[in-house]
C-alpha cells in the first residue's frame, strides 16, 4: 500500500565509498557486459559497513526513509502500475514511445508495451538481443539499439568477446517494427568504441544517428585514441540495410578536459556520453564526460561546436542534457559515482551528483552557456541506495520549465526550473532501499512524460506508470505526441 507523504526527509547518515529478434522462444546467450563507465553500471551488490547499515535501519525505524521496497510519493503523484521484469533478466535501461506503445531497453534486449490503458500496460513482445546498454529509439517503422559491449559478432546470439580482438563487434543495430509483435533485425553498423548511447536527427527520407562512445585504448583495434568526437550514421528509411557511418566530426580538437591530475575528480574527455538534439532550432547539447557543449546541427552530417563549458569543482561526469521548450536553457546532469554509488546524502551535499542549469545567452555563433544554479533532490537517501542525477524529460507546460527526472534509487523527481537560479521540487515518487544491509544497484534509469503520464524504467523493479495531478502541470495533459525519443527533443507546444 502506498504511503502518501509530502515531508522532506533530512538526516545524518554515514558515507559509503563514493565512490533478427527472438520473440517468446529465446536463444541462450552470454550476459552482456558494458564498457565500464563512469556511467550506468548494471546491478551489483556490495557490503556496506556495520555502522552504515545500522544508520540505514535506524533511519527506517525513525520514519526518515521508507522501509525496504516500500513505495512512497507526494500527494500530487499517483502510482498506477508496475510491470516486473519477465523474459529479459538484465538491467532495464532507456525508454522510447510511439503511438500507444512504449519501448523499454534492457541489457539483454528490449520489450514493447501497449500503454493504451496506462493503468494496465500489456506486453506485446520481448526480444532477446544482448548488447548493453541497449539504449533505444524509434522512428517510423525503425527501432535502433546501441551495443556498447564487445561481442563475438553482430547477431542477437553473440557472446562476449574481448575488445582487444579485431573480430569483436560493437555498434548500432536496426530493427523493423512495422509488426510490433514480431520485430525483425534488419541491419547493423559497427562504430568506433561501440555505441553507449545514440541520438536521432530524423528527416523524411533519412534518419541520422549521432553515436556517443568513449574510453578508447591503444589495445583496442577498433577503438584507439584519440577519440574526440561522435560517429554519424545515415539510415535510408527505404533501405535500412544500406545504413553506414558517413562522418566522425571532431568536437574536441584540443582533446577536451584532461581530467586528473590537472582536474582531480573529473573525468577525462574521450568522447561523449549523450547528446540531445533540438531539430526545430537546429541545436544540440552534448554531455561529454568532462565537458558540456552546445553545437549547431543545421547540417546534420556536419555538427559544429558553438560553445563549451567545464565545471571542475562540482561536476565529475557530464552525463546527459535537456533543453527547455524555448531552447534558451540546458539542464546538464552529473553522474557522480557512475550510477553505482550512494551520493544523495548530506556528506556529498547539494552541488555534486546534481543537475547544472545553464541559460543560453547571445545569438547565432555568439551563443554561450551561462551557469545559473544546481538542482538536487531534497530527500537524502541511505548508504545502501545508489542515487545520482540521471535521465529525464520536459513536462510540456506553456510558460513554465518543468521536468521529470530519474535518480536511480532516489526515485523520480518532478521539479520546476522556470527561475534558473531557484529550481524547486514539486512532486516525487520513490521506493525504499532494495536492501538495508547491502548496496544493490537499482532504481529508476529513465523517467519520461508522454501523453499525460510519467513512465519509469526501474533497473531492478520493472516498468512503472505514474500520474501527476497538479495545477502547475495539468496543462501538459492536452499535449499529444505521435512519437517521443527524449534525446530528440520535440517542439512540444
Amino acid at each position: 500500500m502506498s504511503l502518501h507523504t509530502t515531508r522532506v526527509r533530512r538526516r545524518r547518515l554515514g558515507v559509503a565509498a563514493a565512490a533478427f529478434g527472438l520473440i517468446a522462444s529465446f536463444l541462450a546467450a552470454a550476459p552482456a557486459v558494458a564498457t565500464p563507465d563512469p556511467g550506468d553500471a548494471p546491478t551489483t551488490r556490495e557490503r556496506v559497513s556495520t555502522s552504515e547499515a545500522a544508520d540505514t535501519k535506524a533511519a527506517i525505524k525513525a520514519g526518515e526513509i521508507p522501509p525496504v521496497d516500500a513505495v512512497v510519493h507526494s500527494d500530487n503523484v499517483s502510482h498506477l502500475a508496475n510491470i516486473p521484469k519477465d523474459a529479459l533478466p538484465g538491467t532495464n535501461s532507456d525508454l522510447a514511445f510511439q503511438g500507444k506503445y512504449a519501448f523499454a531497453g534492457n541489457y539483454d534486449g528490449f520489450r514493447i508495451f501497449d500503454v493504451s490503458n496506462p493503468k494496465a500496460p500489456k506486453t506485446v513482445s520481448q526480444v532477446l538481443c544482448p548488447g548493453s546498454q541497449n539504449d533505444i529509439t524509434v522512428s517510423g517503422d525503425l527501432l535502433f539499439l546501441s551495443t556498447d559491449s564487445s561481442r563475438s559478432d553482430n547477431s542477437c546470439s553473440s557472446a562476449t568477446q574481448p575488445a582487444t580482438e579485431k573480430s569483436s563487434w560493437e555498434g548500432m543495430k536496426v530493427f523493423d517494427i512495422s509488426e510490433k509483435r514480431n520485430p525483425k533485425y534488419v541491419a547493423a553498423v559497427e562504430t568506433a568504441c561501440g555505441s553507449h548511447t545514440h541520438t536521432l536527427v530524423p528527416e523524411r527520407r533519412n534518419v541520422y544517428i549521432y553515436v556517443s562512445s568513449y574510453s578508447p585504448s591503444d589495445t583496442f583495434p577498433d577503438c584507439k585514441p584519440p577519440h574526440d568526437g561522435i560517429s554519424v550514421i545515415k539510415v535510408p528509411r527505404s533501405a535500412p540495410e544500406k545504413s553506414a557511418v558517413v562522418d566522425f566530426p571532431v568536437l574536441f580538437p584540443d582533446g577536451g578536459n584532461p581530467g586528473a591530475p590537472t582536474n582531480p575528480g573529473v573525468s577525462q574527455t574521450t568522447g561523449c556520453h549523450d547528446v540531445t538534439t533540438f531539430p526545430k532550432l537546429k541545436l544540440a547539447a552534448g554531455a561529454c564526460m568532462g565537458d558540456g557543449i552546445l553545437f549547431d546541427i543545421s547540417r546534420p552530417e556536419r555538427p559544429r561546436v558553438i560553445d563549451r563549458v567545464q565545471d571542475n569543482v562540482n561536476f565529475a561526469f557530464w552525463h546527459s542534457a535537456t533543453f527547455n521548450e524555448r531552447g534558451n536553457k540546458v539542464v546538464f546532469t552529473d553522474e557522480l559515482g557512475g550510477g553505482g554509488a550512494p551520493t544523495c546524502n548530506e556528506a556529498t551535499g547539494p552541488h555534486r551528483g546534481a543537475d547544472g542549469i545553464y541559460d543560453i545567452t547571445g545569438k547565432g555563433d555568439h551563443r554561450k552557456l551561462a551557469f545559473r544554479s544546481y538542482y538536487k533532490i531534497p530527500r537524502h537517501q541511505a548508504d545502501t541506495e545508489n542515487c545520482v542525477a540521471h535521465n529525464g524529460s520536459l513536462i510540456p507546460v506553456k510558460g513554465r520549465d518543468i521536468m521529470v527526472q530519474a535518480w536511480y534509487q532516489g526515485g523520480v523527481s518532478i521539479w520546476d526550473f522556470t527561475d534558473s537560479k531557484r529550481p524547486k521540487e514539486i512532486g516525487y515518487f520513490e521506493r525504499g532501499p532494495i536492501s538495508a544491509d547491502t548496496l544493490v544497484g537499482g532504481g529508476s534509469w529513465s523517467a519520461y512524460y508522454y501523453n499525460g503520464y510519467i513512465y519509469s524504467n526501474d533497473m531492478a523493479k520493472g516498468f512503472d506508470v505514474l500520474r501527476i495531478d497538479d495545477r502547475r502541470t495539468d496543462g501538459a495533459k492536452w499535449v499529444r505526441l505521435k512519437e517521443l525519443n527524449v534525446q530528440t527533443q520535440p517542439d512540444y507546444l
